[in-house]
C-alpha cells in the first residue's frame, strides 16, 4: 500500500493546494510557450525551404513531391508512435477533460509537435494553433503526473496547458483563458480561473519575447489607428450583419464538409500515412497551378487583410479574395479529413478574412468607400466564431492580435450573428461531432463523474478496520497474515496511523536477517499514502491508480478512522446504477426505539441477537450466552416491529406486550448466566435496517441470527434480511439454521413446570430458579436439539479460522462433544493437503477450555456441497459449522449456493460464519 515513488514529506508538500497550482501553472505556461515558438519557427523554416525549392525546381514537381513526402512522414509518426496526435488535437483535449480515457502525455506532445511541423511545412493548409493547444495540454498532463494531485487538480492543469498553448500561438493570453472557460472545461471556479490566467499570461508573454508572432500581420501601414467606428456606424452595420450571416452560413457548410471529408477518407481503407501523403500530393498540385502568391501563406494573408497595393492600399481585389476563399476552403477540407496533425484556427481566420474582404468590396462598389481591413478582421472573428462556436474567444483573439479598440463593436456584431446562424443550421460543437465519429460521446462520459465527485471517502469507507499494533512481534504479524485474506494491515500506535505492513514487507525479515521476536515497526513502511474523509471518490481512485494499490487508510489528523478500497467504490457505483433501494414509496426513516433495558456495561464487546421467531429464540439465546461467556461480551437483544412505509416509526402506535415478555425471558437467562443483557424494541420500516442501525449505534462486534436455510426470493442467497445484513454489517456475522433432532422427545412434565414458572415471572417480576440441566421450550412443537457431534469443513481463509475460534464456546452447549475437522478434496487428487487441518487442530489444542475430542479426516468428492451433505447425513452429525472462506465457500455463496445447498440438504443444525468486513 505504501508508495516508494516519493518520500511522505515531499508527497505532503505536493498535495493539491493553491500555492502548488500557481507554481505548476507558471511552469506549464513557460513550457507551452517554448513549444509554440519552436513549432512556429520550425514550420516557418520548412515553409521557406519549400517555397525556395519551388523556385529551383519546376513547381509542379517540387510542391507535390514535398507535400507527399512530408505528409507521409507526419502520418507515419502519428500512426506508429501516438495515434492520439492526429487531427486538430482540440477534440482529444476536450475528451480528456471530460474524463474520456484518451491519452495525453509527453510522448503525445512531442509527436504532435514534430508531426505538425512536418504537415504544415509540407504545404497543407492547416494551422499550428490547434496542435499547440494539444502540445500544451500534453506537457501539462506529463508534469501533473509527477505529483500525487487529485483528478480535479490534474484536469485544471491540463486546461491551463491548453489555454497557454493557445495564448502562445496567438499572443492572446485573454483569449486563452476564455477558450478554456467557453469551450474546454466550462468551469469558473477560482482555482481553475487563476491557473488559466497565470499559464496563459506567461505563455503569451514568453512567446512574444521569443518572437512567436501571431499570424505575422503587419497592419501598421495598412490600418489607420485614427479611424473611429462611431462616425460610420449606421452605414456599416447592415454590411457587418451581412458579413455575420455569410460567415455563419459558410461556417456551417465548412463544418459539414469536414465531417464528410473524414468519412470519405475512411471509405478508402488506406493507412494514415498514405492519407496524409495523398492530401499533401493533392495540395501541392493545386498550389502549383494557382498563382505564385499562394505558395507563401503569410504574404497571402497580409494581402487579403490589408489589400496592400503599393499605390492604392484601400482598393479591394474581389476576384483574388474569391479565389483564395475557394482554394482555402477546398484544400482545408482535403487536408483535415486525411487526419493530418494540424488545426482549423488559421484556416478559419483566413477564410473569414476573405469573406470580410468580399463584403468590404461590396460596400466599396456600392458606396464608393470602405475599410477593407476592418471588414477582413471582423470576418476573421465571424468565421472563427461560426466554426468553433466560441464567439467571445473569437472576438478577443482578433482584438488582442490588433490591439485596436475600434474593432470591438464590428467584431461583436459579426461574431454573434455568425454564431447564431451557424448554430441554427448545424447545432452543436464541431469538436463533439468529431469525437462522435470516433465513438466518443462527451455527455455520456460525464455521467459517472457526478457520483464520483459527489460522494466522499467518509460515505463509502469501512469504519471497522483490522489493524496491527506497532509493538507486536513480527511472528504475531505473520500469524495475522496467515489467518486473513488481507494483503496489508494499517499499523497504529494509540489509534494513530504510523505505518502500513504488506506481504512484501515480510520479505524484509529474511533480507535483513531479523528475528521473529522483533517489533513490527522494524519492517513496516512508515507514513503511508492516505486520504481524509472529505476526499471525493475521484480523488481516491486517482491515488489508488497512481500508486497501484488496492486500499487506502482514511485518517483525521493522524487518527485512523476507516479504510476504503476499489471494491467499496465499485459497490457504491453499482448501488447507484442499480438503484440501491428498489422499494417504491417514501424513503425509509430511521428506526425508533420504543422500549429498552440496560445492564451494567462490563463486557469487552457486544453480541447482537435479533429475535424474530419465538420458536427458535431460546436456542439462539443459549448460543449467544455461550459465545458471550467465552469472549466476556455483553448481549444486546433486539426485537423489531414493522410498520408500513407511509407511517413514521417515531409516530406509529404499536403493541409491544409479547415482545417485552420474550425479552424478559432473555433477561432471566442472562441473570442466571451472569451475562449482561441489554434489550430493546425498535419500530422500523425494514428489519435489516433496524439491525444495521443497532450495529452502528451500539458498536456491535458480532451478530448472531437465525436463518431458515433457504429462500424463495429471486436474486437472493440467504433471504431479504440476511442478505442485507451479511453484505453490509461491518462486524462478524453468525447465521444459524436449526435442524431437527434425530431423538425427538415430547415435552416432559418438567418442561411444562418450567414454562409455568416463566409465565409466573412475567406476572410477578420474580425470576424463576433453574437448574443447570433446565431447557426452556416456549412452544409445545419445539424439538430438543443436540449439540454433541460437530462437523467442521475447512477450506482455509479467515472465516474458517473464525469458526475454529467459536468452537470452544459453542461446544459447551452439548455433552462429551466430538469435533471432526474435514476438508473436501477432488477425487482426481492422489494425496490431500493436510496443512490446514493440522494447523486447525493445533489451534484447538491450545485452547485449554476445550474439553472435546478432536479428529481430522479429509473426504473425497467432486462437489464441496455434496461431500459435506453426504458425510453429515451418513454420520448423523448434530451441527455443521461452515467457516466460509474468500476463496471457497463464501465467495461461491455470492455466485452460487453452497451454504444454501448444505443447509437444505443437511437435516442437522448448520452454522455459517462470516468474519468482520475489512476490505
Amino acid at each position: 500500500m505504501a508508495s516508494p515513488v516519493l518520500p511522505q514529506r515531499f508527497r505532503n508538500l505536493l498535495q493539491p493546494r493553491r500555492g502548488l497550482a500557481i507554481a505548476e501553472a507558471s511552469l506549464i505556461g513557460l513550457v507551452a510557450a517554448l513549444s509554440a515558438v519552436l513549432l512556429k519557427l520550425g514550420s516557418g523554416a520548412l515553409g521557406t525551404w519549400r517555397v525556395h525549392t519551388s523556385h529551383l525546381l519546376p513547381p509542379w514537381i517540387a510542391l507535390p513531391v514535398v507535400g507527399a513526402l512530408f505528409g507521409f512522414m507526419a502520418g507515419f509518426l502519428v500512426e506508429r508512435l501516438a495515434p492520439e496526435a492526429s487531427g486538430s488535437g482540440i477534440p482529444q483535449v476536450k475528451a480528456s477533460l471530460a474524463n474520456v480515457p484518451i491519452k495525453l502525455s509527453l510522448r503525445v506532445a512531442c509527436v504532435k509537435l514534430v508531426s505538425a511541423l512536418l504537415a504544415i511545412g509540407s504545404g497543407l493548409t492547416l494551422g499550428r494553433q490547434g496542435p499547440t493547444v494539444q502540445v500544451g495540454a500534453g506537457l501539462a498532463a506529463a508534469l501533473s503526473r509527477l505529483v500525487p494531485t487529485s483528478p480535479d487538480h490534474r484536469r485544471q492543469m491540463i486546461a491551463a496547458g491548453a489555454g497557454a498553448g493557445l495564448a502562445a500561438a496567438f499572443n492572446a493570453p485573454i483569449a486563452g483563458v476564455l477558450f478554456i472557460v467557453e469551450e474546454l472545461l466550462q468551469d469558473l471556479s477560482g482555482i481553475t480561473l487563476g491557473t488559466a490566467i497565470i499559464a496563459s499570461f506567461i505563455g503569451g508573454v514568453v512567446s512574444r519575447l521569443l518572437g512567436g508572432g501571431t499570424l505575422q500581420l503587419d497592419l501598421q501601414a495598412t490600418y489607420s489607428t485614427n479611424q473611429n467606428f462611431s462616425t460610420f456606424a449606421l452605414i456599416d452595420i447592415p454590411f457587418y450583419l451581412l458579413l455575420g450571416i455569410l460567415a455563419g452560413v459558410f461556417a456551417a457548410f465548412f463544418n459539414r464538409g469536414l465531417v464528410y471529408s473524414i468519412k470519405l477518407y475512411r471509405r478508402l481503407h488506406i493507412s494514415l500515412p498514405l492519407r496524409v501523403a495523398l492530401a499533401g500530393l493533392f495540395s501541392g498540385i493545386v498550389i502549383a497551378i494557382l498563382p505564385e502568391s499562394f505558395r507563401d501563406n503569410t504574404g497571402l494573408r497580409e494581402f487579403i487583410i490589408g489589400a496592400n497595393e503599393p499605390n492604392e492600399p484601400n482598393i479591394p481585389d474581389a476576384p483574388l479574395a474569391l479565389l483564395v476563399f475557394a482554394a482555402q476552403f477546398l484544400l482545408t477540407l482535403v487536408a483535415f479529413g486525411s487526419g493530418a496533425p494540424g488545426g482549423l484556427f488559421a484556416p478559419s481566420l483566413i477564410l473569414g478574412s476573405c469573406l470580410g474582404h468580399l463584403v468590404g468590396a461590396c460596400q466599396y462598389y456600392l458606396l464608393g468607400e470602405s475599410s477593407i481591413t476592418t471588414f477582413a478582421l471582423a470576418g476573421m472573428g465571424a468565421f472563427f466564431s461560426g466554426v468553433s462556436k466560441v464567439p467571445i474567444t473569437a472576438i478577443v483573439i482578433v482584438f488582442e492580435m490588433t490591439t485596436n479598440f475600434t474593432l470591438v463593436l464590428p467584431l461583436m456584431i459579426c461574431a454573434v450573428t455568425s454564431y447564431l446562424v451557424a448554430e441554427k443550421l448545424v447545432p452543436g460543437s464541431l469538436y463533439d461531432k468529431l469525437l462522435k465519429l470516433n465513438g466518443i460521446d462527451i455527455e455520456q462520459a460525464k455521467a459517472p463523474e457526478g457520483l464520483l465527485t459527489r460522494l466522499t471517502a467518509r460515505e463509502v469507507m469501512q469504519s471497522r478496520v483490522e489493524s496491527l499494533d506497532a509493538d507486536i512481534t513480527i511472528e504475531e504479524a505473520i500469524q495475522a497474515f496467515s489467518r486473513s485474506h488481507h494483503r496489508g494491515f494499517p499499523v497504529v500506535e494509540e489509534s494513530k496511523l504510523v505505518g502500513i505492513v504488506t506481504q512484501s514487507d515480510l520479505l524484509k525479515v529474511r533480507e535483513l536477517s531479523l528475528s521473529h521476536e522483533q517489533a513490527l515497526r522494524e519492517i513496516m513502511t512508515p507514513q503511508p499514502v492516505s486520504v481524509t474523509p472529505k476526499n471525493t471518490l475521484s480523488n481516491v481512485l486517482y491515488l489508488l491508480d497512481r500508486y497501484q494499490i488496492s486500499r487506502l487508510p482514511v485518517v483525521e489528523g493522524r487518527r485512523l478512522i476507516g479504510i476504503i478500497t476499489r471494491a467499496d467504490i465499485i459497490r457504491a457505483e453499482a448501488d447507484h446504477l442499480n438503484c440501491k433501494n428498489p422499494q417504491t414509496g417514501p424513503t425509509p426513516e430511521p428506526s425508533y426505539v420504543v422500549y429498552q433495558t440496560r445492564s451494567p456495561s462490563v463486557g469487552r464487546g457486544r453480541l447482537l441477537l435479533p429475535i424474530a421467531n419465538p420458536e427458535t429464540a431460546v436456542t439462539l439465546i443459549k448460543m449467544a450466552i455461550a459465545i458471550a461467556r467465552d469472549r466476556h461480551y455483553e448481549i444486546e437483544c433486539v426485537q423489531t416491529v414493522i410498520v408500513p412505509r407511509y407511517s413514521s416509526p417515531s409516530e406509529s402506535e404499536v403493541r409491544t406486550t409479547k415482545s417485552r415478555r420474550l425479552l424478559r425471558q432473555v433477561e432471566a437467562l442472562g441473570k442466571k448466566s451472569k451475562i449482561p443483557i441489554h434489550t430493546q424494541i425498535r419500530v422500523a420500516h425494514d428489519i435489516s435496517q433496524s439491525i444495521l442501525e443497532t450495529v452502528n449505534e451500539r458498536h456491535i462486534d458480532i451478530v448472531l441470527m437465525g436463518w431458515k436455510g433457504s429462500t424463495s426470493t429471486p436474486g437472493r442467497i440467504f433471504g431479504n434480511v440476511v442478505d442485507t445484513v451479511i453484505r453490509q454489517a461491518s462486524c462478524e456475522v453468525v447465521l444459524v439454521k436449526l435442524g431437527v433432532s434425530k431423538e425427538y422427545k415430547p415435552k416432559s412434565l418438567k418442561s411444562k413446570l418450567i414454562s409455568a414458572s416463566i409465565r409466573e415471572y412475567v406476572k410477578t417480576g420474580k425470576p424463576p430458579e433453574f437448574s443447570s440441566n433446565t431447557v426452556i421450550l416456549p412452544t409445545p412443537h419445539t424439538p430438543e436439539l443436540k449439540f454433541n457431534n460437530w462437523l467442521v469443513p475447512m477450506a482455509g481463509g479467515p472465516n474458517a479460522w473464525l469458526a475454529i475460534k467459536l468452537l470452544p464456546a459453542l461446544v459447551t452447549l452439548g455433552k462429551d462433544s466430538k469435533i471432526r475437522l474435514t476438508r473436501v478434496f477432488n477425487t482426481s487428487e492422489d494425496k490431500p493437503d493436510m496443512k490446514v487441518l493440522e494447523e486447525a487442530i493445533r489451534q484447538l489444542i491450545r485452547n485449554r477450555k476445550l474439553q472435546s475430542t478432536v479428529i481430522a479426516e479429509p473426504i473425497k468428492s467432486d462437489s464441496v456441497s455434496e461431500g459435506v451433505i453426504n458425510l453429515a447425513n451418513k454420520e448423523h452429525y448434530d451441527v455443521v459449522i461452515i467457516g466460509a472462506s474468500r476463496e471457497g465457500l463464501l465467495q461461491q455463496a455470492i455466485n452460487g449456493n453452497i451454504p444454501e445447498a448444505i443447509a437444505s440438504g443437511v437435516e442437522s443444525t448448520v452454522i455459517l460464519v462470516r468474519g468482520a468486513v475489512n476490505r
